[in-house]
């Protein structure tokens, strides 16, 4: 029963201190309402325009293509190691070791075509690219 005690006293001082800490900074905190304060920073320029702009969906599609080939190299560099270990044993075949990783490249390959085929990572258009697109 100490054990839960020793937890229950963990947790409590984990919940306390950052509560205490926005306690704490509340009411030292200066409080005097500016309309200045309120208004975007430019780094010392002075805003143009509204807030609502809207950004191109290509830094979007970049990033999601970037985060989904960066994760499959975080799995294929252990992979190569486990395969390693799994070709040093006699009772896993060559095919059972290197079909899941075979398929996992070829389903990342499709996407690949995928995404170049629909121009997702082709940042900008030439001018015959885009004369196409209107016709």
């Amino acid at each position: 029963m100490n054990d839960w005690i020793a937890i229950g006293a963990l947790a409590l001082v984990g919940v306390l201190i950052p509560f205490g800490m926005m306690a704490v900074s509340y009411l030292l905190r200066p409080t005097v309402p500016e309309t200045s304060k309120r208004a975007t920073y430019e780094s010392g320029e002075i805003p143009t325009g509204g807030t609502r702009i809207r950004f191109n969906i290509q830094y979007y599609m970049v990033a999601l293509l970037f985060v989904v080939f960066d994760i499959e190299t975080v799995l294929l560099f252990p992979w190569a190691v486990a395969y390693q270990d799994a070709l040093a044993a006699d009772e896993i075949s060559l095919v059972s070791a290197l079909g899941p990783m075979l398929l996992f490249v070829a389903i990342l390959l499709v996407g690949l075509a995928w995404a170049w085929r629909t121009g997702a990572v082709q940042w900008a258009q030439t001018s015959r690219q885009l004369e196409t697109d209107r016709s």
